[in-house]
């Protein structure tokens, strides 16, 4: 190690380069765990939606509400339970305050149809003139 006077410091230089990339690895692990607990966030369902298959190919465009339906006929608004008749309701409420025109219905392939059709007509009842159905892409 060799010391050495710069402005009347002393200052001692690391002897190997493994004391000088140290800092440097401390940063990019740290950033890693920062990535990886960023990539977390994200909203998920309140429960578990399996669409159905579809061998339509467009995509579903950016909406504002997303009405989702499990196999038990469980609802929820945009991630948030909720019950049939609320539904309805707050439905309602969000076309007219927010103007919104499109709602996407993710219901799970394994729900009762007539249960989907029951919610299909409620939505229409609150307001909603464009209906999205999302499924996942079958093969054709």
């Amino acid at each position: 190690m060799s010391n050495y006077r710069s402005f009347g410091l002393v200052t001692r230089r690391s002897s190997s380069d493994e004391e000088r990339i140290l800092p440097l690895i401390n940063i990019v692990f740290l950033l890693l765990i920062f990535f990886m607990l960023a990539g977390q966030f994200s909203a998920s369902d309140p429960f578990r939606v399996k669409p159905p298959r579809s061998l339509a190919q467009g995509q579903p465009a950016e909406q504002e509400m997303t009405v989702s339906m499990d196999a038990d006929g469980r609802l929820a608004l945009d991630g948030t339970i909720i019950e049939t008749m609320e539904l309805k309701k707050a439905v309602a409420a969000r076309l007219s305050s927010e103007g919104i025109v499109e709602v996407r219905l993710k219901a799970d392939g394994a729900a009762d149809a007539t249960r989907v059709i029951v919610v299909m007509e409620l939505l229409r009842h609150a307001g909603v003139e464009r209906l999205h159905l999302l499924t996942l892409p079958g093969k054709g």
